[in-house]
C-alpha cells in the first residue's frame, strides 16, 4: 500500500522545516508502509531534535507552513514532548516529538534518508521502529512489529532489538519488552521449523 496522497502532501510542507529546526526522523504509521507493511493510517509522526529548544518559536514558523497547532497548552507540551498540529490543507494530524538525549538519538543517527514523491525524508531504520513499535506495546503496534518482522526477519539486527529491550526493560521497570519481541519472532521460527510438512489428505 502506498503512502497516501495527503500524507505526501504534508511531508512536502513539513519537511523544509523541520530541516530548519535540527534532525528529525519519521515513525509511525507511515514509516510502516513505507518499509512495506500494508497499513491504514491518517496521521504522520516525527521525531526532531529540536535545536534551540524553542517550542514556541517552532511551533509559528510551522503555523506560518500551513500547520495548526491542535493544542493550545504549555504545560501540555512540557509534560509530554509532543506538538500535536493538523495540517491544514489536508486536515491530516501530525504529531512533532521533540527528541530527548539516549535512545533517540540513536535512532536519529541510523535513520535513512529516501525520496517519497519527491521529497527527502528520514526514515526511522527498520530494527528501531520495531523498537518503537514492542515499546508503544498497544495490539495495532505489536500487529505493525509482525508484519515488519516477517518481511523484513533475515536482515534485523536481531541482538540489537533484544539488547536495546532488555535495557529499556531496566530504565523504565517494565518486564515485558523483550517477552514481546520473542513472541514475535518465536511465531515465524515456529512456522519455519516444519518447512516440508505436507497437507493433509481429504
Amino acid at each position: 500500500m502506498p503512502v497516501q496522497p495527503a500524507a505526501l502532501e504534508l511531508l512536502a510542507a513539513l519537511a523544509p522545516v523541520l530541516e530548519r529546526w535540527g534532525r528529525w526522523y519519521l515513525f509511525g504509521a507511515q514509516a510502516v508502509i513505507l518499509h512495506g507493511v500494508p497499513r491504514l493510517s491518517a496521521d504522520v509522526d516525527v521525531t526532531l531534535a529540536l535545536a534551540p529548544d524553542t517550542p514556541d518559536r517552532f511551533a509559528a514558523e510551522m503555523q506560518s507552513a500551513g500547520f495548526a497547532l491542535a493544542v493550545d497548552d504549555p504545560d501540555f507540551v512540557r509534560r509530554t514532548r509532543v506538538l500535536p498540529f493538523v495540517h491544514r490543507a489536508t486536515g491530516m494530524p501530525l504529531d512533532v516529538v521533540l527528541a530527548g538525549s539516549g535512545l533517540e538519538d540513536e535512532f536519529l543517527n541510523r535513520a535513512v534518508p529516501i525520496e517519497v514523491g519527491g521529497t527527502r525524508v528520514p526514515l526511522i531504520e527498520v530494527g528501531d521502529l520495531v523498537i518503537a513499535k514492542v515499546l508503544a506495546g498497544r495490539s495495532k503496534d505489536l500487529d505493525d512489529a509482525r508484519g515488519l518482522w516477517r518481511i523484513h526477519r533475515r536482515t534485523l539486527d536481531v541482538r540489537r532489538i533484544r539488547r536495546t529491550l532488555r535495557l529499556l526493560e531496566e530504565a523504565l521497570d517494565q518486564g515485558d519488552l523483550l517477552s514481546s519481541f520473542n513472541e514475535i519472532a518465536r511465531v515465524r521460527h515456529t512456522r519455519r521449523s516444519n518447512p516440508t510438512r505436507r497437507p493433509e489428505r481429504s
